[in-house]
């Protein structure tokens, strides 16, 4: 489904301020995978998923979907496959435009566009439709500018946007680490929700420990642009917090001294 092979990328190479962002990281999942990524910050896991959405390219290996080498595929041409959430509720959606004007927008990265109305009405029911199964209370404010909506609203409306166009690929950017806990909450439960009701192959970057241990079947934990801990869908069952700090510790040889992610563990 998703394939990368040693992949490695190198940020100002040749300088003073060299740095090895990806070190030879390979990573398969298989259709329907929801693997889950940690680490501290600086290692890596931002990097993965702009190489993987074509916002950078490799310095070497290879990355394909459904054995199509995307590897130096350009950004706007893996849209189609690719759908993505950022953490800024900001990102990922036009502010001056509407509700439906969005959903409109990203229902065009993979339907053929024709020279009718964007929005015409068997969409606005449809997108309506949408609204009221994700219960974000949005389905009566269409017309409503997105740059009105709250982070919470931003953020759910982006997840939709992302994935009702039902990508093979969805990334999520560390998408609740800007809200409060509450809204945070909803939207982990709406993914959780979302990515099952369309068998979604994901990849989640977090900071939040039982984050990644409540969502996924499937854990990787990153540092220093490496992969150095993998738990499958029977291990990943039985982790808890500790369990991650311990093999963080039996990896590096030194407990994680991120406060960011130890405290939300």
């Amino acid at each position: 489904m998703l394939n990368l092979k040693q992949i490695e990328k190198t940020f100002y190479k040749g300088t003073p301020d060299e740095k090895r962002a990806i070190d030879n990281v390979s990573l398969t999942l298989e259709e329907g995978d929801f693997v889950t990524v940690i680490g501290s910050n600086g290692a890596g896991k931002s990097t993965l998923l702009n190489l993987i959405a074509g916002v950078l390219f490799p310095d070497q290996g290879l990355m394909a979907v459904d054995d199509l080498n995307m590897t130096y595929l350009p950004e706007h041409k893996r849209s189609k496959w690719i759908g993505r959430v950022f953490q800024d509720p900001m990102a990922g959606t036009a502010p001056h435009m509407t509700i439906e004007e969005n959903l409109a927008l990203a229902l065009g990265r993979t339907k053929k566009r024709g020279l009718g109305r964007g929005v015409s009405s068997s969409r606005k029911k449809e997108f309506k439709k949408l609204l009221q199964d994700m219960n974000v209370n949005l389905h009566d404010r269409l017309t409503t500018q997105v740059g009105l909506l709250s982070g919470g609203e931003r953020q759910a409306l982006s997840l939709l946007m992302a994935t009702f166009t039902e990508p093979r690929i969805l990334l999520l950017d560390e998408h609740t680490a800007a809200l409060d806990p509450a809204r945070a909450e909803h939207i982990t439960s709406i993914t959780r929700d979302v990515v099952n009701q369309h068998q979604l192959t994901t990849l989640m970057v977090t900071h939040d420990m039982e984050q990644a241990l409540s969502l996924g079947n499937r854990l990787i934990m990153m540092d220093e642009g490496k992969i150095i801990f993998h738990a499958d869908r029977e291990e990943k069952k039985k982790l808890t917090v500790a369990d991650l700090l311990e093999a963080f510790q039996k990896a590096r040889g030194k407990s994680l001294a991120d406060d960011k992610t130890l405290l939300q563990k």
